[in-house]
């Protein structure tokens, strides 16, 4: 009997291991690394420079910037209130980070990392940020006052704003003139003319709820829009508005990332996933894999020269919401090739 009993722990654990191989094998993504960063407080959006091989990282009233090259933080921008986006204009030189606790937008050097100029906002509490190349304007969304701030680069302060009618999220320039940003509060998404400073239209995200993260495919002309309420990513048509179809996600999501060159779509979400979607055609879509991750790793940013990508996260004590000190960090995960 006990001679049995040995044979079948011995077939059951290689049969395990198998089949933990072959799952191993089959995932699209795998973890790479973690990489610590100093500090505590809050955390938000990621963004990278590809240009110059940076990744920003907003984390409570500093951003640290990380050498994506080294994977080595190369140096952190301090002095804010609690910020939350980064924006960068690269022909200008300079860089901009949303203070929301400030109503202000920080403007930096890219080579020295030295603050340039606090520019004050008439809006409340800015979010996301983004640059965009078409007017060479940086965009500040509101999400105090349901507005959008718009800043001249080279004399670093605010020129207008801009009526948004409901709480701005994520934002997209598509290069041409056009600026797509999710409202969260009222599942639309308005269009905004980048020159003349007007929302030229408004699409409806039904059957999305709550959306935040959004990310732009120019070659299809899609959007893709993440959605809390409805745990789903909806593609939307750029041009007429249309929602092509919703793919289910995982749950607390709060960005979207997209590959042109692998065609793969990152959703990350609060808990402890990130749902990798393959795009097959515009129109067509299919969960590829349920990355695990951490539980509130909800923003990422993707390295498209690598394809790598990056989560920022910090411990919390178990079954609470409180931070442990000192452990506030980078999930790093590659292409299993």
């Amino acid at each position: 009997m006990k001679k049995y009993l040995i044979l079948f722990i011995v077939i059951f654990s290689i049969t395990a291991n198998f089949y933990q191989a072959t799952a191993q094998a089959n995932n699209v993504y795998i973890a790479d690394k973690k990489i610590a960063l100093p500090g505590d407080g809050g955390y938000d959006y990621l963004f990278i420079d590809q240009q110059n091989r940076r990744l920003y990282v907003s984390h409570g009233t500093t951003v640290d910037v990380v050498n994506l090259d080294t994977d080595e933080l190369a140096g952190t921008i301090a002095g804010m209130q609690g910020n939350h986006g980064i924006a960068v204009a690269k022909n200008a030189g300079k860089g901009f980070i949303s203070d929301g606790k400030a109503n202000a937008v920080v403007a930096f050097d890219l080579a020295t990392l030295k603050v340039m100029a606090t520019i004050p906002l008439s809006g409340k509490k800015p979010d996301a940020i983004i640059y965009d190349p078409f007017s060479n304007r940086v965009f500040a969304f509101n999400g105090g006052s349901d507005n959008a701030s718009v800043i001249d680069v080279d004399a670093l302060k605010e020129i207008a704003t801009i009526s948004l009618t409901g709480g701005p999220e994520f934002a997209v320039a598509d290069g041409h003139g056009k600026i797509y940003n999710n409202i969260e509060d009222k599942n639309t998404m308005k269009v905004i003319d980048s020159k003349s400073l007007k929302v030229i239209d408004t699409y409806s995200l039904s059957p999305c709820g709550g959306p935040t993260g959004l990310a732009l495919d120019s070659l299809n002309f899609r959007l893709f829009t993440v959605c809390r309420e409805n745990k789903g990513m909806s593609v939307l048509d750029m041009k007429s508005g249309k929602v092509i179809t919703t793919i289910p996600i995982g749950g607390g999501v709060d960005a979207v990332a997209y590959d042109a060159e692998t065609k793969l779509i990152f959703c990350s979400n609060g808990d402890a996933t990130t749902t990798i979607i393959q795009q097959q055609s515009a129109d067509k879509y299919e969960v590829v894999q349920t990355l695990a991750t951490q539980t509130r790793a909800k923003t990422l940013a993707l390295d498209t020269k690598t394809h790598k990508i990056y989560l920022s996260v910090v411990d919390f004590e178990p079954g609470t919401k409180n931070a442990v000190p000192g452990t506030f960090k980078l999930l790093v995960f590659k292409p299993n090739k």
